[in-house]
């Protein structure tokens, strides 16, 4: 019975590792020339993932967190009433931190939100002001529904 050679050679890897590194150095070529517009994209996809654990608090409790409560009512049980009926162990977010937005700055939980919304979650942008153009601009989960 013979062996055949399984595997693959030294070359065949530093080929695949060669064409990883070119891909992943235009990706971040990309990335570096638009700061701006990572960091917005990433503020709109954590305001995303505020709304759906949103959505979650308010299907196990029957209401939103309170503007007092605030955004940290999904990462732990508020000791302000209404207290929540239900909460998971872990929360409603992936991790126990209230993450902040791209900028490091806090969002803002506002409730009611405006005119025909529930609740508005808002970054202020690079500048943490309202209002602003560019990067500064105001992200808002009322203007992305």
């Amino acid at each position: 019975m013979k062996m055949g050679n399984a595997g693959f050679t030294l070359l065949e890897i530093l080929v695949v590792v060669l064409i990883i590194t070119v891909l992943a150095t235009v990706v971040g070529v990309n990335v570096a020339q638009r700061p701006g517009q990572a960091r917005r994209a990433a503020a709109e996809v954590q305001i995303k993932t505020f709304r759906t654990a949103l959505q979650m608090y308010r299907m196990d409790n029957g209401r939103l967190p309170t503007q007092r409560q605030g955004l940290w009512a999904l990462c732990v049980p508020s000791d302000t009433d209404p207290k929540p009926k239900k909460f998971p162990q872990g929360g409603y977010m992936e991790t126990p931190a209230l993450p902040r937005d791209p900028w490091g700055n806090d969002y803002v939980y506002l409730v009611p939100g405006p005119p025909g919304f529930a609740y508005e979650i808002v970054s202020y942008g690079g500048d943490g002001e309202p209002d602003g153009e560019g990067e500064d601009a105001d992200i808002s989960s009322a203007s992305a529904e």
